[in-house]
């Protein structure tokens, strides 16, 4: 098989491309025979400016994007403490919108 050069992987020079294959999704979902890529949901819990595991999930996703997911990633912030508020708030329907979209 020959890879060829990807231009999205310029930003990842640690990581040798021949290590990368195409995402088979007949082989992933061979049941669901899904024709769409997998939909990847990443979460993290620091809200500070600087947070690691903000920068963290954001080089996986850029890492499962590589793979050939569709990644997003949920933004905790103005999301209300646990029973604090309705099951309406913008925040929490965004985020079981989210749940209910991904697949991993």
């Amino acid at each position: 098989m020959t890879i060829t050069k990807d231009p999205d992987m310029a930003d990842t020079p640690n990581i040798s491309q021949e290590c990368f294959r195409p995402v088979d999704p007949a082989a992933l979902f061979p049941a669901t025979r899904s024709t769409h890529r997998p939909r990847i949901l990443i979460l993290y819990g620091s809200l500070r400016e600087r947070s690691f595991s903000r920068f963290a999930a954001e080089e996986a996703g850029r890492l499962l994007e590589t793979f050939g997911a569709e990644v997003r990633i949920f933004d905790p912030r103005d999301l209300p403490q646990t029973d604090t508020t309705g099951p309406d708030h913008p925040k929490v329907a965004e985020l079981r919108d989210l749940v209910t979209w991904c697949e991993g």
